[in-house]
């Protein structure tokens, strides 16, 4: 992932994966799976993140970085057709999906003041 100071927007969704599709499914989330290789033809993405949860089994969390909201919107809207065919591709993996939100981070313009 890029520098701390280039991001301002992130993604960020729960999963569960089907029973024995755990592996597929982190390296389909993943930082290099399909979905990352996807955003990365879009101006403005800074990379994935794929985490486990350590208390509950089979609860993951993936963090799409964008440097702004602007950034994602005007890739998911040029790249839409593409962006839902990919999510009924993937969806097969898994058991239960949920946006947590989407969070804009606080105090972008004083560090790019201060760059």
């Amino acid at each position: 992932m890029n520098t701390a100071r280039e991001w301002g927007y992130l993604i960020v969704w729960e999963f569960h994966p089907k029973a024995g599709l755990e592996s597929r499914f982190e390296q389909a989330y993943g930082p290099n799976g399909i979905w990352a290789r996807f955003f990365r033809r879009g101006e403005g993405y800074c990379g994935t993140e794929l985490v486990q949860d350590t208390n509950e089994t089979g609860r993951y969390l993936t963090i799409d970085v964008w440097a702004s909201r602007e950034a994602y919107e005007k890739f998911r809207q040029t790249n839409l057709e593409e962006y839902n065919q990919l999510d009924r591709q993937c969806e097969e993996m898994t058991q239960a999906e949920l946006k947590l939100g989407m969070f804009e981070r606080l105090g972008k313009e004083e560090l790019e003041a201060s760059s």
